[in-house]
């Protein structure tokens, strides 16, 4: 049976200082954290993602446009990006993600901030699970088809053939990853997202984070990673799809 984690990934107030938006029907907008390590090859910016994103609810500074973005995880159907991949260069986080086995699911999270949506963006039926002001949200999943861990990365000298030539660490100079997850093409950016927080308080985790994973929801737990074993990622999986209610 597989096994899940969930790790925290894009746009916070920290970096660039703005998280990305979630519209009342639950639909949302990933944006990744900036780029900030040289690159040995070319690297969107905000501005190549925005022109295919459309519009958003919240202002972006003109000076934000020209900066590089950190695209990881890659979606290979977001704007800029052909394959699932996902790489980290912390060791905190390369350990547990080294252990996870193809069949696996790797779940990215997000905290995002509730937005009505923009002009001439049409949205579906408000939902009552949206957190005020913002809440942290499942944004997608990679179903995971192999793991490069610390070993494997530090012999990687091929990047083409092995696939993940696309990924953002790949693209550093100097290759930085401590562990490269790729996904089959049953992973997904998801079009609706999957509430980690309470209806009434970002900072309150749901059932999802304290009766399914590893983690008490005590404290920032939205900062953490979070591991569900073989009977809570077949719940959260029927949750994900659909298929059952929190």
């Amino acid at each position: 049976m597989a096994r899940s984690i969930a790790i925290n990934v894009a746009a916070n107030t920290n970096l660039p200082g703005f998280r990305g938006p979630i519209y009342p029907d639950g639909s949302f907008v990933y944006i990744p954290i900036p780029e900030r390590e040289p690159t040995a090859k070319p690297v969107p910016t905000y501005g190549d993602l925005l022109a295919d994103l459309g519009p958003l609810p919240v202002s972006v500074d003109d000076d934000l446009l020209d900066r590089r973005v950190h695209l990881d995880p890659e979606f290979a159907d977001y704007p800029c990006c052909s394959h699932y991949t996902y790489g980290d260069e912390h060791g905190v986080k390369a350990g547990p993600l080294a252990e996870l086995q193809p069949g696996d699911s790797l779940y990215f999270y997000a905290t995002l901030t509730s937005h009505e949506p923009p002009d001439g963006v049409d949205t579906g039926p408000a939902v009552d699970w949206i957190a005020p002001d913002w809440g942290a949200y499942l944004i997608g999943e990679f179903r995971v088809d192999r793991v490069y861990d610390t070993a494997a990365c530090e012999s990687l000298t091929d990047f083409e053939s092995q696939g993940v030539a696309t990924n953002a660490h790949c693209k550093r100079e100097p290759f930085d990853a401590k562990v490269l997850v790729v996904g089959t093409d049953d992973s997904r950016l998801f079009d609706r997202a999957v509430p980690l927080s309470s209806a009434e308080s970002g900072s309150t985790a749901n059932r999802l984070v304290t009766e399914c994973s590893n983690d008490s929801g005590k404290g920032p737990w939205w900062r953490r990673r979070l591991w569900f074993d073989e009977d809570a990622t077949e719940r959260l999986r029927a949750i994900v799809d659909g298929e059952r209610s929190l």
